[in-house]
């Protein structure tokens, strides 16, 4: 049976009863029928252009304090601390830290260049002098797992879009090889190539949430939570909203300004009135 737009419309009332359903589901149903109506069944319906689509509810962001955000690193070990400081000192996302490479790195400039970000997008953020030392002594580690796998006949690493047809061999260089590298090598059967992936991000996310509950903190407290914090800790400290956003790699300012709803300043920065009353 044929379905009009108040069928449809219907429809996808029914499954966000309750808020039972994500706007993301309700959207992919709609997705769907779109599909189903001009690609398999080409019917000539202009109204399916009217249905409006569901939003996302806007939710705050979970922020950690500096001192929280100390506690939970402390608890961290090895590779896990290293990139917890990625998260929390450059501001990456989670799969960003894992698929940094070598040549990613500038310890001269003191930089880090994220490539292929969210939305495909490059950007340029800084690297925390505090994990200067550490992440120098962790990539010598990771250049002799390479040199080893080279001696090995493996040593080789998935490279971005079509850069193995113009270059070949780029794969085993050294400035390809992943900052995170996996402990495993797997074989590429298309390939014939042993090769190294990056570290699973899951990884990360079970090591960061034992620490935040190791660390007696009542939030929930996820990787992603180190980047929310950099991004408000900077603006604690008077950082133009434009520089947080390039860091972030935010398309839209608007999304940087949600961390001006948790800044430690109360809602708006606005001073309670109680505040001025003798202590409870």
């Amino acid at each position: 049976m044929e379905m009009g737009a108040p069928e449809i419309t219907r429809f996808l009332s029914l499954l966000a009863v309750d808020g039972k359903v994500a706007a993301s589901t309700q959207n992919q149903a709609l997705s769907a029928l779109l599909f189903l109506y001009r690609e398999v069944l080409e019917l000539d319906v202009p109204w399916l252009d009217g249905l409006v689509r569901a939003k996302r509810p806007e939710r705050l962001p979970v922020v950690l304090t500096r001192e929280e955000v100390r506690a939970v690193i402390q608890r961290l070990e090895g590779v896990p601390r290293l990139m917890a400081y990625l998260l929390y000192g450059a501001g990456l996302r989670v799969l960003e830290c894992c698929r940094l490479r070598v040549q990613d790195v500038d310890f001269a400039t003191n930089q880090i260049v994220v490539r292929g970000g969210k939305g495909d997008k490059d950007r340029v953020t800084m690297l925390p002098v505090a994990v200067k030392r550490a992440l120098a002594w962790h990539l010598e580690s990771v250049r002799e797992q390479h040199q080893d796998d080279l001696k090995h006949g493996a040593g080789w690493v998935e490279l971005p879009t079509a850069l193995v047809r113009k270059y070949p061999n780029a794969g085993r260089e050294w400035a390809w090889q992943w900052v995170f590298p996996a402990t495993r090598i797997y074989f590429h059967r298309e390939t014939r190539q042993r090769r190294r992936h990056h570290l699973h991000e899951s990884v990360l996310q079970r090591v960061v949430k034992s620490a935040v509950r190791k660390a007696g903190i009542a939030k929930r407290g996820t990787p992603h939570t180190l980047r929310h914090s950099f991004a408000t800790h900077l603006l604690e400290e008077n950082h133009d909203i434009r520089t947080v956003q390039e860091l972030l790699g935010h398309r839209d300012v608007t999304t940087t300004q949600i961390y001006t709803h948790v800044l430690n300043r109360g809602p708006s920065g606005v001073r309670s009135p109680a505040d001025g009353m003798p202590e409870a």
